[in-house]
């Protein structure tokens, strides 16, 4: 049997969000190999991915705010706008030769910024445009597009074009914002606030985490989501040493390990739907977190690299499988109102485990050694299984 079409406007939205995360990819890429043309110091050249993070450290809360108070197809529309012209300015500066390190933190702040306002504003404008039974359904291909911008195709691609030519890669991800732009503003007009501000931002924005607070169900799937987050982020940041110190892979070997974790988010994310119709969102969520623990499971006990790449796709396939449900149960349960808020608290929460988690993971590899950095994540993934069951009971 067909499945039935999502629509002309939901297509419109899933390109802007295909070519806007592969803009992503790409220029993540490309702004390190960037920095190592102007400096060879390992921690400035790490400080150009911590400008690009820390905007959702800093604006992550208030940004859920900011997209609750005004017109969120406009919202998207603008700060994609600025993000072409910052893109414009520094392929300019580049072609001058002028392009140095302060700029180049620049942009990536910058955009970083246009991140926390845009990813949180693009998530809620699906609602309006499907039926809520196609939540599931359209989530999972927007999940889709944003896994093989940001990890299948945007890095690699990135990493190509910077190799043809420095400026190449940032013209091609202002002109893909730019094309994003065109599609979103021809979007249907249906995403004003319903109401007018209530208050100031800070106030706003206090009462979206008090609505999260006393909510059961979706305060438990946040708090979970974080935990999931942090043991990925723990065995992830020490991958690279694990690869080439334990499997004694070159970094290549590194690079295709890397594509078979991200096939697996695909097949995950385009499972999720019919997974969780069958067996009920409270089941589906538990069970990825059951097969997140296996992957980790695979990846801690064995120094083979088919095991580990079984492993990676099978880690891989329960985190796409888990960002599409929890979406799709946070877009269910939020007031409209409530739902840039409530978005943004979700994804702040789980950057700051995604922080933490990385610096545990080294700190477990240094003491204990590399296998203990994947290891130790299992446990607290069957125990969040547990809670999980048990929320979703209640």
């Amino acid at each position: 049997m067909a499945t039935a079409s999502l629509g002309p406007a939901y297509r419109r939205l899933w390109s802007a969000t295909a070519l806007a995360n592969l803009g992503d990819g790409i220029r993540q890429a490309a702004l390190p190999l960037l920095a190592i043309t102007v400096t060879t110091n390992p921690l400035l050249v790490a400080g150009v991915a911590v400008a690009g993070q820390l905007p959702w450290l800093l604006f992550g809360l208030i940004a859920g705010a900011i997209v609750d108070r005004v017109d969120r197809r406009r919202l998207v529309a603008v700060v994609d706008i600025v993000r072409v012209a910052l893109l414009a300015v520094l392929v300019a500066a580049i072609a001058a030769d002028m392009a140095g390190l302060a700029l180049i933190y620049l942009v990536a702040f910058g955009c970083g910024i246009g991140e926390t306002l845009r990813d949180t504003a693009a998530s809620t404008l699906l609602p309006p445009l499907v039926s809520r039974d196609d939540l599931d359904r359209a989530n999972g291909r927007l999940v889709n597009a944003e896994i093989a911008g940001n990890e299948l195709i945007g890095p690699p691609l990135g990493s190509y074009l910077t190799g043809v030519a420095l400026m190449l890669p940032f013209a091609v991800n202002g002109g893909a914002l730019a094309i994003a732009v065109v599609l979103i503003l021809m979007l249907p007009t249906l995403f004003a606030p319903r109401r007018a501000p209530s208050g100031r931002l800070l106030a706003e924005t206090g009462a979206g985490l008090r609505w999260l607070a006393g909510h059961r169900r979706l305060r438990t799937l946040t708090g979970l989501a974080s935990l999931f987050v942090f043991t990925d982020s723990a065995w992830f940041a020490v991958l690279v040493l694990y690869v080439t110190d334990v499997l004694a892979l070159p970094a290549a070997g590194y690079g295709l390990l890397l594509a078979a974790g991200a096939v697996g988010g695909l097949a995950g994310g385009a499972s999720a739907a019919r997974l969780g119709r069958v067996w009920g969102p409270g089941r589906t969520l538990a069970g990825a977190l059951m097969v997140a623990a296996v992957g980790q499971l695979l990846l801690g006990l064995t120094s083979s690299t088919p095991v580990t790449a079984v492993g990676l796709v099978v880690g891989s396939f329960a985190f796409g499988v888990w960002n599409v449900i929890s979406l799709t149960q946070r877009q269910k349960l939020t007031p409209d109102e409530m739902l840039g808020r409530v978005t943004s608290t979700a994804r702040t929460t789980t950057m700051v485990a995604s922080l933490v988690g990385a610096l545990a993971g080294g700190v477990v590899a240094s003491v204990f050694g590399l296998h203990a950095a994947v290891l130790f994540g299992v446990p607290l993934l069957v125990g969040a299984a547990v809670v999980c069951v048990v929320t979703f009971r209640s």
